[in-house]
């Protein structure tokens, strides 16, 4: 996982796959949070993790295998307004808090099909789906 200290080439080899696709911004989002979690709970680095993709999320949404800036700064799920002891299940880096039309406009960008006959939550799952594919296809390539 990432370290601030090292070099930028380095630190980005670090980081998990959708951020080496995602712009510089969300990659130090990423890595700084992930450093001050980790010495903040004794180098656990599993912890450090969600922290530091809890802090992403805030800011950026997941679109097919990397991180773009949200329209809207805040919690993208249920599970991310109740915080870590949260029972609600993550949304995966979808903004599941967006409007309907926002995840639509996604689904549409990723090319889902049947999304016109979805509900809003069919949406957020069909592009967690989505997302969870590009990124198998992006590893493999």
């Amino acid at each position: 996982m990432p370290k601030t200290g090292r070099n930028d080439h380095a630190r980005k080899e670090e980081l998990p796959s959708t951020l080496q696709r995602s712009e510089q911004k969300a990659q130090d989002t990423f890595a700084k949070t992930y450093d001050s979690a980790l010495e903040s709970y004794d180098n656990d680095e599993s912890r450090a993790a969600r922290t530091a993709f809890a802090s992403l999320k805030h800011s950026y949404e997941k679109v097919g295998d990397h991180w773009e800036p949200k329209e809207k700064r805040g919690p993208s799920d249920k599970h991310a307004e109740q915080g870590a002891d949260s029972s609600q299940p993550t949304a995966g880096g979808v903004d599941a808090n967006a409007s309907k039309e926002h995840l639509y406009k996604r689904a549409q960008e990723l090319n889902i099909q049947g999304r016109s006959k979805m509900d809003k939550d069919g949406l957020v799952k069909a592009l967690q789906k989505a997302n969870d594919a590009a990124t198998r296809k992006a590893l493999k390539d």
